[in-house]
């Protein structure tokens, strides 16, 4: 009997793998695959990883620079005595030549130049602050993005969840008009009803159908949105009808002060700050370190005959050390503008700070609102379904008796199938209201705490 149950025992985990995962680990699931997937939130955590580099970028402006060089020329050496280029070289002149002499003669030069600016008196440790408010900004944009579309993805997994359950309801429906369609048949057939009434159900048959096909086409198209906010082209099936037999219970409420808008809005607020600091702090001076070594040759001699091959060789070394305190003596009447420009551009964020607390204070009292009145009709909805299904079965009992007509079954039918779905949508309300208030309150662990 072992090898028996050892056989079937992996396709009793495979068919316990293919069952519908519950609602709490599918929905963070589902949560987690949306952020390590979706290609706007990737590029977010791109983009904190930029702020950091460019942080680092800044951090290296301590560093010296060291430039080596070489050059060849040929050239007359009229006037100065040789010629050479000035980048990289400290420039090197020598005595006029005794007469206008176009003859070109070889020359070269190379040399080892070091700049360091060791001493910026606030300049780079401002240039760093306004790196280093970059990466607030960037990982206070990619935390409210990550909030948003995580709500995104809940919203249309409930739309999911809600389409699939009511796709069961119109399936009862079409089976309610294929039973009463039977029964007006046989009816008919004895002559207690019209014929008419076989074709008026028959109609019913096709209204449910077409209801129920309507019904597909939402879940399926539900799925189909819910998978691009995950960003995955496989193919999910969400079902869970916990979500419309218990309600919400024993939440808190967040603090709207930690939502990641306000923190997005208090970084850029941060971000026009430093940027201000570090215009006026360009109004400082600089103390500059350089030093160089270099080699000259040339094809003019030093009592002044030519022998060119002369300059292909390096004849003179020297060296030189020295410090540059470099003073922007008109630099705060050209940066005024700027400092006046950037300090608009914080009165604005700080508005619209202001603006943002307004409405999320407002919509935290609409969300209150809305989850209050949620939760009182959905307390109606059961006694509701019970007493339409109790009404279209005493109907449908009266119509087989003759005592009602095809009008008040239908009728009745009506407000059970309204009745069931309204049930199914009035329980998800109440869901979706409290998504709506985590949302308002920047803390999503308000509904995702009550799914567990």
């Amino acid at each position: 009997m072992k090898p028996i149950i050892s056989s079937f025992l992996p396709l009793l985990l495979i068919a316990e793998m293919m069952q519908p995962l519950h609602a709490q680990s599918s929905l963070h699931k589902l949560l987690q695959q949306a952020e390590a997937n979706y290609p706007l939130l990737k590029s977010k955590a791109i983009s904190i990883d930029a702020a950091k580099k460019n942080v680092e970028v800044s951090n290296s402006s301590i560093i010296p620079s060291l430039d080596a060089s070489y050059q060849l020329d040929y050239a007359t050496y009229n006037n100065i005595t040789g010629m050479s280029y000035p980048q990289f070289l400290t420039p090197i002149s020598g005595p006029p030549s005794a007469s206008n002499n176009f003859s070109g003669v070889f020359g070269s030069a190379t040399s080892l130049l070091l700049n360091w600016q060791p001493v910026t008196f606030g300049q780079r440790e401002a240039q760093v602050a306004y790196s280093q408010a970059g990466v607030n900004y960037a990982v206070s944009d990619a935390q409210n993005e990550i909030l948003q579309h995580k709500v995104r993805v809940a919203n249309a997994y409930l739309d999911a969840i809600t389409t699939a359950e009511l796709i069961n309801i119109f399936k009862e429906n079409l089976s309610r008009c294929e039973i009463n369609f039977s029964t007006t048949k046989t009816l008919v057939d004895a002559g207690i009803k019209p014929g008419v009434d076989t074709t008026l159900f028959a109609a019913e048959i096709s209204k449910a159908r077409v209801d129920l096909l309507n019904s597909k086409k939402n879940s399926e198209q539900s799925i189909i949105a819910l998978s691009g906010l995950l960003a995955s082209a496989e193919s999910i099936t969400v079902s869970d009808s916990s979500y419309f037999n218990k309600l919400p219970l024993n939440y808190t409420l967040a603090d709207t002060v930690k939502h990641p808008l306000l923190a997005l809005y208090n970084s850029s607020i941060g971000l026009d700050k430093a940027k201000e600091n570090e215009i006026s702090k360009t109004t400082r001076p600089t103390l500059g370190v350089w030093g160089t070594t270099y080699a000259r040759g040339s094809g003019v001699q030093s009592d002044g005959s030519v022998k060119t091959l002369d300059g292909l060789g390096l004849q003179r070394i020297n060296y030189g050390v020295g410090l540059q305190l470099s003073v922007p003596l008109l630099q705060s009447t050209k940066i005024k503008p700027q400092l006046q420009l950037q300090g608009l551009r914080v009165k604005a964020d700080e508005e619209k700070l202001n603006d943002i607390t307004l409405q999320l204070s407002k919509q935290l009292q609409t969300a209150d609102i809305t989850l209050n009145y949620a939760l009182a009709i959905v307390k109606e909805s059961p006694l509701l379904v019970q007493s339409s299904r109790y009404a279209y079965t005493t109907m449908l009992s009266r119509y087989s008796a003759g005592l009602a007509n095809y009008a008040d079954v239908v009728q009745a039918q009506y407000n059970l199938l309204k009745a069931q779905t309204d049930y199914k949508i009035n329980y998800m309300a109440v869901w979706k209201a409290l998504l709506y208030k985590a949302t308002v309150s920047g803390d999503l662990n308000l509904f995702l705490n009550q799914v567990n």
